[in-house]
């Protein structure tokens, strides 16, 4: 073989490891894009049902502590009146004072409370993984050399969801009701 031979032989040989290099890293860009579209698909459906869950969640919690108070209203003046019934000495409000009787107990509305708080953090969290996602996918689709191989593919549609009140103070820039009741 001769110098030109090896020489020519080499470049050949170069340029293939150069071109298969090239096309291994477009098949992971595109693989990576692939996944971070499928992930953002997935996250979302989890988002679908968290949210799902949250509602209900707190929903049932709420009627819970509702029945809770219409129970204790009921039977508190049942006991109130039959307890006292024909005695018109003027006395019942002194007996009532000197009795010992039941207690309201706020123990719902604080698990309430708190069910509120960890399912909303939940919900947030979730929220948060499926923003994460978008931004991976724009950086995979946007920067070089990711730009090359998968910047052409379309941006990732994600559905957050806020309130009313958030989607107005974002448009105008402004919050100034600060009341919080």
């Amino acid at each position: 073989m001769t110098q030109k031979q090896i020489t020519i032989t080499i470049s050949s040989t170069l340029v293939l490891l150069i071109s298969f290099s090239i096309f291994m890293t477009g098949i992971n860009y595109k693989n990576t894009e692939i996944d971070l579209r499928n992930q953002a698909i997935a996250q979302q459906e989890s988002n679908k049902v968290t949210f799902d869950k949250v509602w209900k969640v707190i929903k049932q919690k709420a009627s819970i502590a509702d029945k809770y108070a219409n129970d204790f209203k009921n039977i508190f003046g049942g006991l109130m009146a039959s307890r006292y019934e024909g005695d018109t000495k003027g006395a019942p409000m002194f007996k009532w004072i000197q009795e010992r009787n039941p207690d309201f107990s706020i123990e719902l509305y604080k698990e309430l409370s708190i069910a509120i708080e960890s399912n909303r953090s939940e919900f947030l969290r979730v929220q948060n993984r499926l923003i994460d996602i978008k931004r991976e996918h724009d950086n995979i689709r946007l920067k070089f050399p990711g730009s090359i191989f998968v910047g052409s593919k379309p941006e990732l549609d994600i559905q957050l969801v806020t309130s009313g009140k958030t989607e107005n103070t974002f448009k105008t820039g402004k919050e100034d009701n600060a009341d919080l009741f």
